[in-house]
């Protein structure tokens, strides 16, 4: 047992002072107490706070971090050029190196106040194509960083058949993705395998990549093969739009409302390029909306209509997918700061009388426990201990109470957290992760040696 005592603590019926959170052996909540005398040997923080879940990351990614912001010949450049440059670069990638830069992410999700990694995985083969002799071992590689840094794990094994809505033969960039509906059975099984190593919150689910790269009957398949979270790419760029428009005569979103409604076990990812009806539409579903601003930004996605999806109560998380920058506090304010640039208004995803910075932690605590299907996202008994705290010794916090800590740390402070823990894993001290030293280093050697072969 371990306990920790909280100066001020965000409890799912509102703010309370001198809170006591007692965490059991197997790493959920076991009781949380209210104004009680401080336990002996607790751990004191000052504010603690659910902890959300990162519900979308392609981990390798952030090794092309800064290395793809030159404008190339296109004259327009844009996500599709991007992902060319992203394609050439991962054909260096060895199991070793995915381990390397897994671990490197997952720690700087850790320190920013995520307590889970939600990683929709679909770099399953060698350089060509050929599968490594276990089909899972990119999967694992994922399960061994997350052993290495105690984050909560969702692994979401990506379903990759196609290289367009005509059916056509995945592309070289793309072989290093590609799955049968056989293979990927086996593929999940082993990433089945590669999960009995972690502690009991480990979830797997599985990820049809999107509508242009599955059949449509795919989806009732992997909804079957798994009883975890699904996730899908849908709506993210004009050119997706159009070409699922042209193949199935609807929109992408248009389409899955009408063919394949999803469910709570659905979390979308991006849908900026929805209309208002698709919006409305899709929010009553249950699903989840996977939002990543500022990769949204970076790759030129578009806006999120965040303000008519909370208008219609519709569940939404946080991820940080190509993990250009990884940044809780940064990922919250580009969602809010994007609603107001487009609608030229302030505080537009906050209701009246609200706080903006309680609605967006609020948001993305519920929404990203939904969507990583984990029993987490509030400080009660029975869930896991999902919990990050934040110091008001801080410039930015200094005198701050409830959501206006909340407020002015999400807009006006770096975004620092004092500690973490991912089911009761105290992961996180004083701002630095347990393993910083020995997971950077590992991470700066797999830099330089991509940068000299490339």
């Amino acid at each position: 047992m371990a306990e920790i005592r909280a100066r001020q603590a965000l409890l799912p019926q509102g703010w309370a002072s001198d809170v006591t959170v007692t965490i059991g052996a197997d790493g959920r909540i076991a009781a949380v107490t209210e104004g009680a005398p401080a336990p002996p040997g607790a751990q004191a923080v000052d504010t603690l706070l659910p902890a959300p879940a990162n519900l979308h990351s392609h981990a390798f990614q952030r090794a092309m971090a800064g290395l793809t912001e030159a404008r190339g010949p296109d004259p327009r450049d844009s996500f599709w050029t991007w992902r060319q440059l992203m394609f050439r670069f991962l054909d260096r990638l060895t199991p070793d190196d995915v381990e390397a830069i897994a671990a490197f992410v997952q720690m700087q999700m850790l320190e920013a106040g995520f307590a889970t990694n939600v990683e929709f995985h679909y770099l399953h083969h060698r350089p060509g194509g050929g599968p490594y002799d276990d089909p899972a071992e990119m999967s694992a590689r994922i399960a061994a960083a997350a052993a290495a840094t105690g984050i909560g794990l969702t692994l979401l094994p990506v379903l990759y058949r196609f290289g367009g809505c005509d059916g056509r033969a995945l592309g070289p960039g793309q072989v290093r993705f590609g799955t049968t509906p056989d293979s990927f059975a086996r593929l999940h099984q082993g990433a089945a395998r590669a999960l009995r190593a972690l502690p009991a919150d480990a979830v797997l689910g599985a990820a049809p990549h999107s509508l242009r790269a599955v059949a449509p009957d795919d989806l009732p398949r992997l909804a079957a093969l798994t009883g975890g979270p699904l996730h899908m790419h849908l709506a993210e760029q004009q050119a997706e739009v159009d070409e699922v428009l042209a193949a199935h005569g609807a929109r992408p979103v248009r389409w899955l409302l009408d063919t394949a409604p999803p469910d709570a076990r659905w979390c979308l990812i991006h849908c900026t390029r929805m209309t208002a009806e698709e919006t409305l539409g899709l929010a009553a579903t249950g699903a989840v909306a996977g939002l990543c601003p500022i990769t949204e930004a970076n790759l030129g996605d578009g806006i999120f209509d965040g303000v008519r999806w909370h208008g219609a109560d519709g569940r939404w998380g946080i991820g940080s997918d190509s993990n250009l920058r990884i940044s809780l506090a940064e990922e919250l304010r580009q969602l809010d700061h994007s609603q107001r640039l487009r609608d030229h208004s302030r505080a537009a995803l906050a209701t009246p009388g609200r706080s903006t910075g309680r609605m967006l932690w609020d948001g993305a605590a519920r929404g990203g426990a939904q969507a990583a299907g984990r029993p987490s996202g509030a400080i009660a008994p029975g869930l896991w201990a999902d919990l990050v705290a934040l110091d008001r010794d801080e410039a930015d916090l200094d005198g701050t109470m409830g959501d206006t800590t909340l407020d002015a740390w999400i807009f006006a402070s770096p975004g620092r957290v004092a500690d973490l823990w991912a089911a009761g894993r105290h992961v996180v001290q004083a701002g630095r992760h347990r393993g910083h030293d020995a997971i950077t280093d590992r991470y700066r050697a797999t830099l330089r040696r991509l940068r000299e072969a490339a």
